[in-house]
């Protein structure tokens, strides 16, 4: 096996490219491509509409940019006078109004200034790409597709591609290589069919549950209890997904769809819902315009009655059919509710049963295999697994469908009938598909070829706890060879276990919390002593982080949210977390006044590269470029991994105490600390200030940690994290 390069943090380079169209979807585009390191040239009708509509994207929220490092690498101009600088790009992608005659005035104009060999692509969602084409010179059509982006760009990893029947092979194997492995996204190839896999069967599947609930008489509530995990989709389940979208966006879309496919026998499906007739008249278009099918009311939501079409209070609407099978595999939870005789089980009999039909129906026209499919459903749209794996789930036969099993081992169920190869995609596995060697209290060994073997930790949330640190204190020391530290849960972690600090605090049994800090302390510095790597994703908090740290290198996940909020908890980084940033900020005076703020703030960074400015990540850490990549590249990172040397404990001359003071007094007087947000940074600058070793940093860690676990103030704060989640700034 060929291994690839190892990651490297922003991917920066040479080639720069041009997006033309600078609204929501282009303007998404271009921060994705300029958050990766790459010049990009906007383009909008005027030079002063790009500049407008870029700074709007800047204020997007979820933020479209990594920040003003990558809103930096954007250039913003006019088509009418900039479309020369076009020559200077590697790609081109058109994003302008979804309108057949705009976009080939646009090509027309664009092949004057064409580089031979630039990539050239429309982020088109459902015009046909062989019309977009059509009748232009053959070295434009060899090499233009369609590159359907899912919105936000930043966040959905999904990309239709769509090459036309003119499309040279090597072109569409040269872009997919290089928005898969230079922009980190998960390529489906898809026909050149109206709307392609997503907005074909995705918006006709968004249609028809309007259609049923209205025709069933079920609220946007019951629709949206049955339609969210319960099926394996996001909690934005149906009616919230509309609002999402838009109704004025899905009215568009299911109109070309209803216009382009004539002969589709479900076509009339696509004809627009009542509920969704009002809410366009009315202007109320979903979140874009603050309400649709719901409406937020101060911190509560109102909801559109789908009888009477006014605004009312939401109700309880969960199911106790549900409820009773909500905690079974995903099949027999759906095969179960299908039977049931209440309106849950109504429902899925009425809506679930023909969504699966049509896909069964589609499959062959707008997709090569039904796993291309699925992904677009997973990927694009959130669901836990596609329509096909679904249907195996619950059982062909309980869907009035007829069909083999779609997914056999290593194989696929093909359009012509006959089982073919699965993919070999290794850099995808998924942690879970490796061999497990060993388990462990708390954590798993797994194989991940080639030598490397994976420490997995098993706790929920990735939690830290007492009997996982001594589990690994253990198995460890006789570990050789390298090895990526990570996590089955949802998140790498989200720190140690508070009930422990808790309940050993109110029964004042200060030696056991100083015997859990010493493990943890003396666990970081194993790692530190080891070729590992941490694969980093989701939260990578407190204790989790300190573990992380310690290993030769972390890479994680692009949004990952990293560092230390013990301060929120009315804690300090105690398992060496503390003594680490004192080393990691020791360049200069300032470094570690800013440094202390920081942590002493509970700050976290919310995605990888706010964790690179605020010094969580190291500059030798690296940020994966592509998110399903990151137990791989953890892989390769570990094969050349060296253990990690400790940095020498500097003595800093000069005012070091007296700088962190006026900090802290600053901060107070700005409102930003409470009296006891000074306490805990006053502990901490006793961390920064005093020790002349790392060792001894670490016993007067361990000493101010105590001393805060005795104080009422901090067990309240405990106390009310574990009650509600939500840090108290008492």
């Amino acid at each position: 096996m060929s291994a690839p390069e190892p990651p490297n943090g922003i991917l920066l380079g040479s080639m720069r490219a041009c997006v033309i169209g600078a609204g929501t979807m282009g303007a998404g585009i271009a921060a994705h491509i300029a958050n990766l390191g790459y010049e990009v040239l906007l383009l909008d009708v005027t030079a002063d509409a790009a500049k407008n509509l870029l700074e709007r994207a800047t204020k997007a929220r979820p933020p479209h940019f990594y920040g003003n490092e990558a809103i930096s690498r954007v250039t913003t101009g006019g088509i009418d006078v900039d479309l020369p600088k076009v020559a200077e790009c590697d790609w081109i992608c058109e994003a302008i109004i979804e309108n057949l005659d705009a976009k080939r005035d646009l090509y027309q104009k664009l092949l004057p200034y064409l580089k031979p060999d630039a990539m050239i692509s429309s982020n088109t969602s459902s015009l046909p790409l062989g019309l977009l084409a059509e009748g232009f010179p053959d070295t434009f059509r060899m090499r233009f597709l369609g590159t359907h982006f899912f919105n936000p760009p930043r966040y959905l990893k999904l990309l239709e591609l769509i090459p036309t029947e003119d499309t040279l092979p090597h072109e569409v194997e040269k872009q997919t290589k290089f928005l898969e492995g230079q922009l980190g996204r998960r390529v489906v190839l898809a026909k050149d069919t109206p709307g392609f896999i997503a907005n074909r069967f995705g918006m006709w599947s968004m249609f028809h549950a309007i259609h049923t609930a209205e025709k069933l008489g079920l609220s946007c509530e019951q629709v949206d209890a049955v339609c969210g995990p319960f099926l394996g989709r996001p909690r934005s389940a149906a009616f919230r997904l509309n609002d999402l979208v838009g109704a004025d966006v899905m009215q568009f879309i299911a109109g070309i769809m209803h216009e382009q496919c004539p002969n589709d026998p479900y076509r009339e499906t696509l004809e627009t819902p009542e509920s969704l007739k009002f809410l366009l008249e009315k202007g109320w278009l979903g979140n874009k315009s603050g309400q649709g099918y719901y409406r937020r009311e101060g911190k509560s939501f109102l909801v559109l009655d789908l009888k009477t079409y006014a605004y009312r209070n939401t109700l309880d609407a969960e199911f106790d059919s549900i409820a009773a099978v909500a905690k079974k595999p995903i099949g027999e939870r759906i095969r179960t509710v299908l039977a049931s005789k209440d309106e849950a089980g109504e429902f899925l009999r009425e809506h679930l049963v023909p969504v699966l039909q049509y896909a069964h129906y589609l499959k062959e026209e707008i997709s090569h295999t039904v796993q291309d499919f699925d992904r677009v459903m997973m990927w694009g749209f959130g669901w836990e697994i596609g329509p096909f794996a679904l249907i195996d789930a619950i059982g062909a036969e309980h869907l009035g469908i007829q069909t083999e099993k779609f997914y056999a081992p290593g194989a696929i169920l093909g359009h012509s009938g006959q089982y073919e190869p699965a993919k070999n995609e290794p850099e995808y596995r998924g942690l879970t598909e490796y061999a497990v060697l060993e388990e462990q209290p708390g954590f798993n060994v797994r194989d991940l070829g080639d030598g490397v073997r994976a420490i997995c930790t098993t706790t929920k949330m990735g939690v830290i706890t007492p009997e996982l640190v001594q589990s690994l204190l253990t198995w460890l020391p006789s570990q050789t060879g390298p090895m990526v530290f990570t996590s089955e849960a949802r998140a790498f972690s989200v720190g140690y276990n508070l009930n422990f600090f808790a309940e050993r605090a109110e029964a004042k049994d200060w030696n056991a919390i100083d015997a859990g800090l010493k493990d943890l302390q003396d666990l970081t510095v194993l790692l530190s002593e080891k070729q590992i790597i941490a694969a980093v994703f989701g939260h990578c908090l407190g204790a989790g982080f300190e573990i992380a740290t310690a290993c030769s290198n972390i890479i994680c996940h692009p949004e990952s949210n990293i560092g230390l909020p013990e301060a929120l908890v009315g804690l300090l980084p105690g398992g060496a977390g503390t003594c680490r940033m004192r080393l990691r900020y020791q360049t200069s005076l300032q470094d570690l006044t800013n440094g202390l703020k920081t942590i002493a703030s509970g700050e976290t960074s919310g995605f990888g590269y706010a964790a690179l400015q605020k010094g969580f990540l190291r500059p030798t850490d690296s940020i994966a470029s592509h998110p399903d990549r990151v137990i791989w590249d953890a892989k390769i990172m570990a094969l050349s991994a060296e253990p990690r040397s400790m940095p020498t404990w500097k003595q800093m001359e000069g005012p070091l105490s007296g700088m962190i003071d006026r900090m802290i007094d600053e901060e107070m007087k700005a409102e930003r600390f409470s009296n006891h947000d000074a306490t805990i940074a006053h502990k901490m600058k006793q961390v920064f200030t005093k020790p002349t070793s790392f060792e001894e940093a670490l016993a007067v860690e361990r000493q101010e940690f105590i001393e805060l676990t005795q104080s009422a103030l901090s067990v309240a704060r405990i106390r009310h994290m574990l009650d509600s989640g939500k840090p108290l700034r008492n």
